[in-house]
């Protein structure tokens, strides 16, 4: 199965830190990940590697995001973001972030179920 193909399933995991340098080093010793050095041209985004498959991401929070702990979070692999976003509110659901390109990866937004917990989804460009 691949995952960034197959839509409703899990196919990255994202930390918001605001210590990336410091998270990237625990993790790395902690798991043996090979954690890519910071990609300027995505804000200082960090590509976490097992072998040589990127399996996460390690980030500072965006500009101008609320206060909130650092915490990991899902992406699930979506055939159509722009329907999701519709379908999650036709369900109750709540859009955090409204759908958005990604250049070079795809289409997301993040979500919040009715009992308030929070997932992205992503259609991405490959898929």
């Amino acid at each position: 199965m691949d995952v960034f193909k197959t839509h409703g399933a899990f196919s990255w995991s994202e930390l918001s830190t605001p210590d990336p340098a410091g998270a990237a080093s625990f993790y790395g010793e902690l798991f043996g990940w090979k954690i890519a050095a910071p990609n300027a041209a995505m804000g200082g985004y960090r590509v976490v590697n097992v072998g040589d498959v990127g399996v996460a991401g390690i980030m500072e929070p965006p500009p101008g995001s609320p206060p909130m702990p650092p915490h990991w979070g899902g992406y699930v692999t979506v055939s159509n973001i722009d329907q999701t976003v519709l379908r999650c509110t036709a369900l109750g659901g709540k859009v955090l972030v409204p759908a958005m390109d990604i250049p070079g990866v795809g289409r997301m937004a993040v979500l919040q179920d009715p009992q308030g917990a929070v997932i992205s989804a992503i259609t991405y460009a490959m898929g």
